[in-house]
């Protein structure tokens, strides 16, 4: 059985390799409720899936991959996946899909402070990164480049915005209390659409 990530989820794959991966991400997400990211090991992760470590390696390269897909298929199962946001929708509104994303994380906030923070994921932060990048050079295109990024190409600019948000994102997961899930949904819909957020006050 080969690797397999979410973006898998729509090809024909045997449902044993879907089963065992849904295992696996299970029982990462059950330690990550236990322990900080950097002290689960491969062995960890097989051990709560009751499975053996070659398995696990059949599937995953490392616990970082494996967490990437796991928050996508968390994110996914509650109708948050931000490959479903186009910036060309004509609002100043954030999408219903963004706004249940950030619902999401708020509602699992130190899972993604953990995975998000300095000693977090870095191919979950890498792979956030370069979806917010694809939103945010659809709204570009559509809407022109800010005055401060006007002299950059638009996939350089497009970098900007998203390393933007995702500074806001977890600026915004240090927080204590954590501001409304909308307030984040709306600065980051501003950033990638490039219509104006309405302003709000940080206590």
């Amino acid at each position: 059985m080969g690797r397999v990530t979410i973006q898998d989820e729509g090809a024909r794959v045997d449902p044993r390799v879907l089963r065992t991966r849904r295992l696996l991400q299970d029982a990462l997400l059950a330690l990550a409720r236990e322990r900080s990211l950097d002290e689960i090991s491969v062995a960890d992760v097989a051990d709560r899936a009751t499975v053996n470590r070659s398995t696990f390696y059949q599937h995953y390269p490392d616990t970082d991959t494996l967490l990437a897909d796991a928050l996508d298929a968390q994110a996914t199962l509650v109708g948050a996946d931000l490959t479903q946001i186009h910036p060309g929708v004509g609002t100043r509104t954030p999408p219903d899909v963004l706004v249940r994303y950030a619902t999401h994380v708020a509602e699992n906030v130190s899972l993604y402070r953990s995975a998000l923070g300095e000693h977090g994921s870095p191919v979950a932060v890498t792979r956030l990164r370069r979806r917010i990048a694809a939103l945010a050079t659809e709204g570009l295109e559509l809407h022109g480049t800010p005055p401060a990024l006007a002299h950059l190409p638009v996939p350089i600019a497009a970098a900007a915005l998203a390393g933007s948000v995702i500074g806001v994102l977890v600026a915004w997961l240090e927080r204590d209390p954590l501001p409304p899930a909308q307030d984040v949904a709306s600065w980051a819909w501003s950033a990638v659409s490039g219509w104006p957020a309405d302003p709000t006050p940080l206590s």
